[in-house]
């Protein structure tokens, strides 16, 4: 066993079942005489630390131990907290680096140039001073991209994919990606009440800002009609259907939901505010723009529920805790075993070890021919045998 000291951090929003993976690496490395190291704030615990500063070490370097971890699965978010930080694009050298030079690029956008800093250099000072042997990074496609960098550039690093979105490439699952669906379910349901009560059209937006897992599995588990972002519908269809859906109904409502990357032909999503450390901009809302439509083509009420930060809030459910507990032992036997540069991974319905994704592949989309009807706007529901549990292959 090479592997002394592993540090795990975690990186980008939060989802329900990132608490039990830190636990079960605590408790599988302290049977494998093994120190974890936990970095606080995601890869900004790398990049802002002064580990020469007692303050700033305990506000970004905890060390992790059966006592501080036995009950942190019992609840939802992250033990050690999360940023958005990506090191290889900084737009500002933060206070402890302004004295040292690093690589810059310049780039071009609209007219505008921007520059960014690469301070992966500071980052290996950092892993190689707490003299960490291996780095657990838990994460989506952003914090996940970089650790295959860094894995690339000589740090032995595992990878542990999460997201509610279900977009990470190589894998049929992510972390949160259940509880997400079951949270969403739960809260469609309940607002059925007040939807039929009213007799109105009930619009609901889910993240997926480039994948429409959460909103067609949610669909698929709720009957309802959906859009994603792969498959721009025709709004006087899809308006047309949803009233259809309201007349047909014996409660005269009906319901639709939206991910909130999900575009009709001739709209564009509209985005604000300025972009997080990896190119992101947040997304105006969509479900407010289809009431808007809804209400000038028929004079139709309705009722826009933005659903979105309440299913990565609270405690995970069954599957996630499972997962989570899983990928972990998984991770550590990989680590047991010397290997790195892998992400634990379910494909074909199996627990297997993949490569982390390549980021230039961008995330991982929902295949329109088998899982999505086009002319219902609605999940599809035959042929699935012999499918994963999870009904899509990575």
């Amino acid at each position: 066993m090479a592997a002394k000291r592993i540090g795990i951090l975690t990186g980008g929003g939060d989802v329900p079942g990132l608490n039990s993976v830190i636990k079960s690496v605590v408790y599988r490395g302290s049977e494998m005489g093994c120190e974890v190291i936990g970095i606080r704030r995601g890869w900004e615990g790398l990049t802002h630390v002064d580990l020469q500063d007692p303050a700033s070490r305990a506000r970004y370097i905890q060390p992790l131990n059966k006592e501080n971890t036995r009950t942190i699965d019992r609840t939802g978010g992250t033990y050690l907290h999360s940023s958005r930080t990506n090191p290889s694009k900084m737009k500002k050298l933060p206070l402890v680096l302004v004295e040292r030079e690093f690589p810059k690029t310049e780039s071009t956008k609209k007219g505008v140039t921007s520059t960014v800093i690469d301070v992966t250099g500071a980052v290996k000072k950092n892993i190689n001073t707490l003299d960490l042997d291996y780095l657990i990074a838990i994460g989506g496609d952003d914090t996940l991209s970089y650790a295959a960098e860094l894995d690339r550039q000589g740090m032995k690093v595992m990878a542990v994919p999460k997201t509610m979105d279900n977009d990470v490439r190589n894998t049929e699952y992510c972390i949160g990606f259940s509880t997400a669906v079951t949270r969403a379910m739960d809260a469609i349901e309940r607002q059925r009440t007040t939807v039929g009560s009213h007799e109105r059209i009930g619009i609901f937006r889910v993240f997926g800002r480039d994948a429409g897992y959460t909103a067609l599995y949610t669909a698929y588990v709720t009957s309802l009609r959906c859009c994603i972002p792969e498959y721009k519908v025709n709004l006087k269809k899809l308006i047309e259907l949803l009233v259809t859906d309201k007349l047909q109904n014996p409660s005269n409502y009906s319901l639709v939901i939206l991910s909130e990357g999900a575009e009709w032909e001739g709209y564009q999503m509209r985005e604000y505010g300025e972009p997080d450390a990896f190119g992101h901009r947040k997304k105006m809302s969509v479900a407010e723009d289809l009431s808007t439509e809804i209400k000038a083509a028929t004079g139709e009420e309705t009722i826009v529920s933005d659903l979105t930060y309440d299913l990565r809030s609270g405690s995970p459910d069954f599957t996630d805790r499972m997962v989570a507990t899983t990928f972990a032992g998984m991770a550590m036997d990989a680590i047991q075993e010397g290997k790195h540069g892998l992400m634990t991974s379910i494909t074909e319905g199996c627990y297997t070890m993949k490569a982390i994704p390549d980021p230039k592949l961008g995330p991982r989309k929902v295949e329109l021919g088998t899982m999505y009807n086009t002319e219902r706007y609605r999940p599809t529901y035959d042929q699935k045998l012999g499918l994963p549990i999870f009904l899509t292959r990575s």
